[in-house]
């Protein structure tokens, strides 16, 4: 059985979505695909998983407080690779 990421959305208007995400110990976002430039604000240390659309899977080491950013159309699944729950806060750029 899969379990589920839990978003909460925090910020929704004309120029931005914030969401900050929480994972149990093997939560996965399902795939999906991004359609605005986002970036993302590691609540803590932890390991995800990424799987694309072909099925690559790879590991991404995240920092607390270190971001990132990626372009619009990124399509993947996001799972928690750590023994503890993680939990980061996305920012979608809708302008």
């Amino acid at each position: 059985m899969t379990i589920a990421a839990k978003p909460t959305v925090q910020i929704d208007n004309d120029r931005v979505r914030v969401t900050e995400w929480r994972f149990a110990p093997g939560a996965e976002t399902g795939f999906h695909t991004h359609g605005m430039d986002y970036v993302v604000v590691p609540l803590g240390d932890g390991r995800l998983k990424l799987v694309d659309g072909k099925g690559v899977e790879s590991f991404a080491d995240l920092k607390h407080g270190v971001s990132y950013s990626r372009a619009t159309g990124v399509h993947h699944n996001v799972i928690n690779a750590n023994a503890y729950e993680f939990a980061f806060v996305e920012i979608e750029l809708k302008v």
